[in-house]
C-alpha cells in the first residue's frame, strides 16, 4: 500500500493576512485561489513539495451553519484551538530568527526535545499553532 499527505487544512479569519504569512514569510507558493458562497480557499504549498498542499479555507466553511455556531468557531480559532501543522527544516535556529523578525507571535524559542528534534513555535496571523522542527544531527 502506498499512501502519501496530500492535503492539510488550516482555518483563517483574513485570508489577505495568511497568504502574507504563508507566501512572503514562509516561502509557500499559493497554488489554488477560489471563491465560493461567500466564502474563499486557497492552497499553498512548499516549492520542493509539489504533491502537498495547505488548503487555508474559512473557520467554518458551511453556509448554513447558525450564528451560534460561527461564533464558537470564532472563539476557538481566536485561542489558538484548532489545527496546527509542523513543519520541517534544516536549520531550526535560522528559521526561528526569520520568522519571529516578521513579527510573528513566538510561542516557543528553539529547544531540543527529548523526542529527536530541535523545533520552534509560532502563532500565524489566524492564531493557529505552526511548529518548526530540525532533526537533531542534520
Amino acid at each position: 500500500m502506498d499512501i502519501r499527505l496530500s492535503s492539510c487544512f488550516i482555518a483563517v479569519d483574513d485570508h489577505d493576512k495568511a497568504l502574507a504569512f504563508y507566501g512572503d514569510v514562509l516561502g509557500l507558493e499559493v497554488r489554488n485561489d477560489v471563491g465560493f458562497e461567500g466564502m474563499r480557499w486557497v492552497t499553498v504549498g512548499p516549492p520542493a513539495q509539489p504533491d502537498v498542499e495547505i488548503v487555508l479555507e474559512p473557520p467554518l466553511a458551511n453556509p448554513n451553519a447558525s450564528p451560534e455556531d460561527r461564533r464558537v468557531m470564532a472563539e476557538l480559532l481566536a485561542k489558538g484551538m484548532l489545527r496546527g501543522v509542523i513543519f520541517s527544516t534544516d536549520d531550526c535556529d535560522a528559521t526561528f530568527e526569520h520568522i519571529r523578525d516578521s513579527g510573528a507571535d513566538v510561542l516557543q524559542e528553539p529547544i531540543d526535545q527529548p523526542y529527536g528534534v530541535r523545533d520552534c513555535a509560532f502563532r500565524d496571523p489566524a492564531g493557529n499553532m505552526l511548529r518548526f522542527a530540525q532533526r537533531r544531527g542534520e
